[in-house]
């Protein structure tokens, strides 16, 4: 398969090692030095281009791909809830495709299976309420991380007691009962921490995802990418993982 990499930090880096190892060829690698290359022959003769950027120029990158009709798996988070709609529409009208996930890593997509089988459950124990900490590196522009908000959603989506997520890290945001709590803390070089806790007077439950390194996630985006090659539309990871 031929893959194009947007974006070559730490994790285009390692995405390009794994996929070298996986019989890929890599055509094309994009960063902010060299955004012409959009318009290559190279790039336009990717099978797959792997996007991993910031939430500010995600969506344009996604339409200079698509321009191209080059299908893209994507990892960028913050663009959802502005540009959201018309990637969906592009998707499901526009004839383009995008496996988008907030995270890649195989061990959390078990880890989300897992926090909505455990969210159905706790929906019948309301002596329970939950909580979600995520800690990142210090290098994350956004907060709480897309994969926090997805996990959170998911929680949200199965217990009835509960309506919205919300971010106390400022002042004067407390939750109230309806309201999942959401503590973002950014230090050092962490690649990502999850923690699902439901706390009671009796006793408390608590679920964590801890990785070790970035390597789970950019194998993660390559097997994205494999599956992408022969599948169309709004793709993501529950097509991919199916438990």
């Amino acid at each position: 398969m031929k893959i194009a990499l947007i974006g070559y930090g730490k994790m285009g880096r390692m995405i390009e090692q794994i996929a070298l190892q996986r019989g890929h060829e890599i055509v094309c690698k994009i960063d902010i030095d060299n955004q012409q290359d959009f318009d290559s022959e190279a790039f336009c003769s990717a099978d797959v281009a792997i996007e991993f950027t910031n939430p500010k120029v995600a969506y344009d990158n996604y339409l200079k791909a698509f321009s191209h009709n080059v299908k893209v798996v994507s990892g960028s988070t913050g663009w959802l809830k502005e540009h959201g709609d018309d990637v969906k529409r592009l998707c499901t009208e526009g004839g383009q495709t995008l496996f988008w996930a907030s995270n890649f890593s195989v061990g959390v997509a078990i880890f989300s299976a897992v926090n909505k089988y455990l969210a159905r459950i706790m929906n019948r124990f309301e002596a329970y309420d939950v909580k979600m900490e995520e800690t990142h590196h210090v290098h994350k522009l956004d907060a709480p991380s897309g994969t926090a908000i997805t996990l959170a959603e998911d929680i949200i989506a199965n217990i009835d007691r509960k309506d919205e997520w919300i971010l106390t890290n400022t002042a004067n945001n407390t939750p109230d009962d309806s309201q999942l709590p959401i503590t973002s803390i950014r230090e050092g070089e962490v690649p990502g921490i999850h923690t699902v806790t439901y706390d009671s007077e009796a006793d408390m439950i608590r679920i964590t995802h801890d990785a070790h390194s970035r390597k789970g996630f950019a194998l993660g985006a390559v097997l994205a990418a494999e599956y992408t090659l022969t599948h169309n539309g709004l793709l993501t990871t529950s097509d991919l993982f199916k438990f």
